[in-house]
């Protein structure tokens, strides 16, 4: 495979949220300073229960919680180690708002994770890691779920990883099971 062309890629399912955090600290393992991670899914899909896998494997300070209200929340390592930059760009609605937080300061030492970014953070790196999560609906597991939006419901999410850019390629993403 190229640098050029499309990095690794792997899907399946993350059956609960103790799933979706030990999948945020295996790609934790991966993450370097620099990185820019883009979380895609609808409300409740597990996006910062991600991030709460990673900032544990990361060990970072502070509890990483979502960020809507603050937009950005940074999370220094307690050892070595990158900090960790947690973004919710649900309320950006714009390029220029983006820029306004300066995050393009902290990412070159920082790992630097944003929900909700894809169309808009894109620009701020070539390469980046794209998680899309979506949770499960239908069966008993959807009727128990009711209009709930909790992500530490478990219900099963379905979870594709992609690698873009030159930074992801030949690197080995976690295997995770496969989807039904």
């Amino acid at each position: 495979m190229s640098a050029a062309g499309p990095g690794p890629e792997v899907s399946g399912v993350l059956p609960d949220p103790a799933a979706t955090r030990a999948l945020g600290g295996a790609l934790a393992a991966l993450l370097e300073p620099g990185d820019l991670v883009v979380l895609t899914g609808p409300l409740g899909a597990g996006k910062t229960t991600l991030v709460q896998g990673m900032g544990e494997a990361m060990g970072v300070r502070g509890q990483v919680a979502s960020p809507t209200f603050i937009i950005a929340r940074v999370h220094p390592p307690l050892a070595g180690g990158p900090p960790l930059v947690h973004v919710d760009a649900y309320r950006l609605g714009s390029l220029d708002e983006l820029e306004a937080l300066d995050l393009d300061t902290s990412l070159e030492d920082s790992v630097t994770v944003v929900e909700w970014g894809e169309g808009l953070v894109e620009v701020l790196s070539a390469d980046r890691l794209e998680v899309t999560l979506d949770r499960g609906h239908g069966g008993a597991a959807g009727e128990a779920l009711g209009a709930s939006v909790d992500e530490d419901v478990a219900v099963p999410r379905r979870v594709t990883v992609r690698g873009v850019g030159p930074r992801w390629a030949g690197v080995v993403l976690p295997g995770l099971a496969a989807q039904p």
